[in-house]
């Protein structure tokens, strides 16, 4: 798969210096020259670029995830995790779905990418890993408590449109699906066929 990485709606210039580096985010600040002729500092965060999973089954179910994680309150979502440095977009996802779910996929596809936050440097890949099969346990990190849900399809749609649903980025297509019945009969095929 090629897969391009979208560019951000405000890219980081070449003159951004860092000025801070975190275990996560890492801030930059530029001198940005306004309109009026005056310079003030922007600055924006980066971090590493994120991976998001749609795993179903081979009997048709998806997996969502209950999960819990120290300082935040219980929510829905999908696996999904860092890419780690040097490493292939797709094995990073074949890499997360394994660790978080213990299931794994020949049949990865791609949906989408995008940079969710104009101020921060981040990319996410979704994809969506069909006919996936147990082969394993979860392997959670320290940090990490998870349970695994099935669900139909139609049951997904309605958990991802609810409040608890962690994953932003699907929520909206989703939303968006639901307000189009062709586009939700091809969000359905995407998914199950």
């Amino acid at each position: 798969m090629d897969i391009q990485r979208p560019l951000s709606k405000q890219p980081l210039p070449k003159e951004a210096k860092r000025v801070f580096k975190g275990v996560i985010f890492d801030v930059y600040q530029w001198q940005q020259k306004m309109f009026d002729g005056s310079v003030q500092t922007f600055e924006k965060l980066k971090r590493k670029d994120t991976v998001i999973i749609i795993p179903i089954t081979e009997e048709g179910k998806i997996i969502l995830i209950e999960q819990e994680q120290p300082a935040r309150n219980p929510f829905i979502g999908l696996a999904g995790g860092r890419i780690n440095e040097g490493e292939n977009i797709e094995t990073a996802a074949c890499r997360e779905l394994l660790e978080e779910t213990g299931y794994e996929t020949d049949e990865l596809v791609f949906w989408d990418a995008i940079q969710p936050v104009g101020k921060i440097e981040w990319s996410v890949f979704t994809f969506i890993a069909k006919n996936c099969r147990r082969v394993n346990e979860p392997q959670l990190d320290a940090g990490e408590k998870m349970r695994l849900k099935f669900v139909t399809f139609d049951e997904f749609v309605e958990i991802v449109t609810d409040n608890g649903f962690d994953d932003l980025e699907i929520v909206m297509k989703v939303m968006r699906a639901k307000l189009n019945s062709k586009k939700m009969e091809d969000l359905r095929k995407l998914f199950l066929s």
